[in-house]
């Protein structure tokens, strides 16, 4: 064979060789490519309906949580903030006078709201010594429905004058001022 055939046959099998390689090298490539992302969306695919058909028992799992929640009495349950609020400061007031302490005040906040919830605030104001306080706490933090202590403030009261000696007294009493907070749904509309 002459060189020039040798020649021409390189320089064919040079061009197919760069067509090969500008065209169906890049084919191949995308057609692989494809084929994984049709893997991976099959895969999801599969993953999503393994989950949809559990919907029906997750919701029923929630219905479930739901009126365990509701059986436990955590919400307040009056149709109103105002029946609320009274039935609360009613409850406190009954609290500190069978703890043993005194009841200077009680005063119910505007109600706030927020997502589903109307957030219930009392202010009470009270004296009583250290145990009674405790007394009082412990039951308002265990009751049901559930009521926080909130901004708490406890101060000493002053002693009193003995009128022979002339000195001041010491005092176990407190001056107890804070805050009850109670939750409620908002009425359905």
């Amino acid at each position: 064979m002459p060189p020039q055939r040798w020649i021409a046959l390189g320089l064919f099998l040079l061009v197919v060789a760069i067509i090969a390689l500008l065209i169906i090298v890049p084919v191949i490539s995308k057609s692989m490519a494809l084929a994984e992302t049709k893997d991976s969306l099959l895969f999801k695919l599969q993953q999503y309906e393994r989950i949809l058909a559990k919907k029906d028992t997750v919701l029923a799992e929630i219905d479930s949580i739901k009126q365990q929640h509701e059986e436990q009495g955590y919400f307040n349950s009056q149709e109103t903030d105002a029946l609320a609020s009274a039935e609360m400061q009613n409850f406190i007031k009954k609290t500190i006078v069978d703890a043993g302490g005194e009841l200077s005040s009680t005063q119910a906040l505007p109600v706030n709201s927020k997502d589903d919830f109307n957030r219930i605030t009392v202010r009470v104001r009270m004296t009583g010594n250290s145990e009674e306080l405790r007394s009082i706490l412990y039951k308002i933090e265990t009751s049901t429905p559930l009521i926080i202590i909130d901004q708490i403030d406890i101060r000493p009261m002053r002693g009193k004058r003995n009128p022979n000696t002339h000195k001041i007294e010491p005092s176990n009493d407190l001056n107890v001022n804070f805050q009850a907070i109670s939750f409620m749904r908002k009425p359905s509309e």
